[in-house]
């Protein structure tokens, strides 16, 4: 995996989840290659022309790359099948929902993101989930201690 999303399960719920390539230049892949890649501003639109934009996700500048190098925070052409592409402007339609990046990560020698549809939470479900998530901690730790 290249790059998580972690600040994206803390402010949303997410949803759907679903698997895009990438359209990218040679430089982009290499900095991916590298490590160089930021998802936690990114978001995903859908067009009048019905295809997926990554918005402000940030890849770095190559560091050997020449003046043909690529913008940081560039729009990025999503890959989806049609099904998928028609699902996500009708999921967007609705109020409170949008689709964020969560992964990026090679399959093979292609890149590809994670997307899920997400809504927002409030202060009180960040901290209940805070407070599950403590909980499971617990339980973890008291079980692996009870197996010593």
């Amino acid at each position: 995996m290249i790059a998580s999303n972690r600040r994206a399960t803390h402010e949303y719920s997410i949803g759907e989840v679903f698997e895009a390539g990438l359209v990218l230049t040679g430089t982009e892949v290499k900095s991916a290659r590298n490590g160089k890649v930021n998802l936690s501003d990114g978001w995903v639109t859908i067009s009048d022309a019905g295809e997926a934009y990554l918005q402000n996700a940030h890849i770095s500048r190559y560091t050997h790359g020449s003046y043909m190098n690529h913008h940081e925070t560039r729009p990025r052409k999503l890959l989806l099948k049609r099904k998928e592409l028609n699902k996500l402007a009708e999921k967007t339609q609705e109020k409170g929902l949008t689709i964020v990046p969560l992964k990026m990560y090679f399959h093979g020698q292609y890149l590809k993101i994670e997307i899920g549809v997400a809504k927002g939470k409030k202060l009180h479900d960040k901290r209940e989930s805070a407070k599950t998530k403590e909980a499971d901690r617990d339980i973890s730790r008291a079980m692996k201690h009870n197996r010593r």
